[in-house]
């Protein structure tokens, strides 16, 4: 099977959602992957933050392998021990000191839009209905997180959507301060907006945002389904500024492929909830769980953390210089180069074709989000791939 057949196959077959497919991919190891054509390609999107381990990890491989011979599925009308280790890791891991012994409680999903919808309702259920979102933000496409995110072409084709939701400029304090009030619910904010390519606050921002959300007894909200599970140097994003949220979400890395998400909620937050009140079939399935758990192992194991930093600052250094780059946004493995003219689907697509995989969120920019597990020499040929893509496109 080529890949002009397989994608023509998937033309035929799937809902016209994503459009036609760049490549039509049959296999991975570590940091690169292979089209159906035998060509590779130096992987740095990882699926978009997910794959976090890279491709076909042994340590993920052989979690996921011992738990389906073990138990696959059991539904949540029952526990297992892979879930349960799961939240009190991941709670652990936010380093929270709410009401609970263990500092809140989690709640399992299959995806980060899933994840969002959870926290939704935990929203809901403090008895008022306004939240306050950022422009530029992304939060997911089903109804309820569509109602959150702020693109406008995605959420007009479906309006009316859930929610009463204020937008105001991301990392503007004072705009933050403007709309918060005592009917707010929540504020909702991504430590590092990905979608928008890799936008960094100013300092200070999520502290301003946490100031304002206790003095009118709103809860404070951070989608770390991106920039979550080492992504940026930190288990979550905002432990490098040291705010502590009310709501959290995660996803994307949390299962190094697997489909996985959580929501997080603490303090008088973590028992919003009642029984009844929410669910899902697949939630907390024992796989995923076991999954997340070989992941967050080989993450702290394998000093990824330290890694994501290094190997962040090594991207910053290779793209600094260039003449046709004003910037490196970004922190740790989630970065954007920003260059000086918008030309960057273009120079995604010659990318491609010279065998690495970035992505444009925006005219003027490439969002690299690579496995945790790279190398200086990733870096050094992903830079010189990229590097010359930029000068093909911009001569």
């Amino acid at each position: 099977m080529t890949s002009e057949e397989l994608l023509t196959r998937y033309t035929d077959a799937m809902i016209a959602a994503y459009g036609r497919p760049q490549a039509a991919l049959v296999r991975g190891a570590g940091a690169r992957v292979w089209d159906a054509d035998g060509k590779e390609y130096l992987d740095f999107l990882g699926g978009i933050a997910v794959n976090a381990l890279g491709h076909a990890h042994p340590k993920l491989v052989d979690a996921v392998t011992n738990q389906l011979n073990t138990l696959g599925h059991v539904s949540n009308f029952f526990a297992s021990e892979p879930q349960v280790a799961l939240a009190e890791r991941l709670l652990a891991l936010a380093g929270q000191d709410g009401v609970h012994p263990a500092g809140g409680r989690v709640f399992f999903t299959n995806s980060g839009a899933e994840a969002v919808e959870c926290a939704f309702k935990v929203t809901r259920r403090t008895g008022r209905t306004k939240i306050v979102a950022a422009e530029g933000s992304f939060h997911g496409r089903t109804m309820g997180a569509l109602a959150l995110t702020s693109k406008a072409q995605y959420r007009e084709p479906f309006e009316p959507l859930p929610g009463e939701v204020v937008w105001v400029p991301y990392g503007e304090a004072a705009a933050l301060a403007e709309a918060v009030d005592d009917q707010t619910a929540a504020i909702i904010l991504e430590p590092i907006q990905g979608e928008a390519g890799v936008v960094v606050p100013p300092e200070g921002y999520l502290a301003d945002a946490r100031r304002i959300a206790t003095e009118q007894g709103a809860l404070l909200w951070l989608d770390e389904i991106q920039s979550g599970i080492g992504r940026t140097g930190a288990w979550f994003d905002h432990h490098h500024v040291g705010v502590k949220p009310d709501l959290l979400t995660a996803a994307k890395g949390l299962g190094g492929g697997i489909p996985i998400g959580a929501c997080l909620a603490f303090g008088p937050a973590a028992d919003l909830i009642q029984p009844g009140q929410h669910g899902t079939t697949f939630g907390g399935n024992p796989v995923a769980c076991a999954a997340s758990l070989a992941v967050l192992e080989t993450i702290e194991s394998d000093g990824l953390l330290v890694n994501a930093t290094a190997m962040g600052d090594a991207i910053v250094d290779a793209f600094t210089s260039h003449p046709k780059v004003t910037e490196v946004t970004g922190r740790g493995l989630l970065r954007a180069v920003v260059l000086t003219e918008e030309i960057a689907p273009d120079v995604q697509k010659v990318a491609l074709a010279k065998g690495l995989i970035v992505n444009a969120p925006r005219p003027d920019r490439l969002r690299m989000a690579p496995p945790l597990i790279i190398t200086a020499d990733d870096v050094a040929e992903a830079a010189s791939i990229l590097v010359a893509a930029i000068e093909e496109v911009a001569s």
